[in-house]
């Protein structure tokens, strides 16, 4: 019984931090975007640093076991694309266009987008009160998008849709990594995974964009090799150790501080407005998947 209280206090603390280091990666995006540079160049960056952190961490969590099969770089290869590479993507590119609040409450909307690609691929049964949360959620992020378009128009919608297509794609490879991960594990399959997505994002630079473009402001490096470490590579780290000590769902129960974090991150780094429909959509996407968490 103390053993159990002694790992819950670290657990949450984990859990927390790495719920507000990866909700900080949007202010960093948005913080790089105010010193000309493109979601191609920017996101190109972030994986370069991050790359070495993640084959290092795909090297010790192999440590032992034998090499992938010809399989496994397959699937790999491909959760990497949709996990990583294109999530990432239009994301970044979505942030050009809405506030870093919208975007982490479309983002958080992705335990629900993971029920509905379950019902539609998988046949998995939706029952009502899995339905009433995924309709609070939306009305929560509706009521949030509503706003912002009344304010920038066509940019918001723009934006909105490039960010629900990243936790679009997010939610595929969540479906689908569910069994490589119980069988390659999942810090292993998060290192390869990854180290593909930062290829494929280097590759996308290569291709894109000429040798030049990547002569970006001093600032914007830095952000990139923060963004890299505190919000990409430790964020892993912290939910698996959090995982590991107090479980998969109060870890994810803790993660609820993460839009919360981005909305006042946002407001008193970048001058992102706090209103009354902000808080309401807020809480109506926490609400919704709070009780999606209970329905499960």
């Amino acid at each position: 019984m103390k053993a159990a209280e002694g790992r819950l206090g670290p657990g949450l603390a984990l859990a927390a931090a790495g719920s507000v280091a990866f909700s900080a990666k949007a202010i960093i995006v948005k913080l790089a975007y105010r010193h000309d540079v493109d979601a191609v160049t920017l996101i190109m960056y972030r994986m370069l640093f991050a790359l070495p952190l993640f084959l290092a961490l795909a090297w010790w969590a192999g440590r032992g076991k034998p090499p992938l099969a010809q399989r496994d770089l397959a699937v790999v290869t491909g959760l990497g694309f949709c996990g990583y590479h294109l999530a990432s993507f239009l994301d970044f590119a979505g942030l050009q266009y809405i506030t870093a609040s919208l975007e982490r409450l479309i983002l958080y909307l992705n335990p629900t987008i993971v029920l509905v690609l379950a019902w539609l691929l998988l046949r998995q049964r939706v029952s009502i009160r899995q339905a009433l949360a995924l309709a609070v959620s939306y009305a929560g992020v509706l009521l949030v998008f509503g706003h912002e378009v009344q304010l920038s128009g066509a940019d918001s919608a723009l934006g909105a849709a490039l960010v629900l297509g990243s936790a679009l794609s997010y939610a595929v490879y969540l479906v689908y990594s569910g069994k490589e991960v119980r069988r390659l594990g999942a810090l292993r399959l998060t290192g390869w995974a990854t180290t593909v997505a930062c290829l494929l994002c280097i590759a996308q630079f290569l291709l894109l964009r000429p040798l030049s473009a990547a002569l970006v402001a001093p600032a914007v490096v830095w952000l990139s090799l923060l963004n890299a470490t505190l919000c990409t590579f430790a964020p892993v780290l912290m939910v698996m150790m959090a995982i590991e000590r107090i479980g998969a769902t109060l870890t994810a129960q803790t993660g609820m501080i993460g839009p919360l974090s981005t909305i006042v991150m946002g407001v008193l780094i970048l001058g992102e407005p706090m209103n009354a429909w902000i808080v309401a959509g807020t809480a109506l996407v926490l609400l919704g998947v709070w009780l999606l968490a209970r329905a499960r």
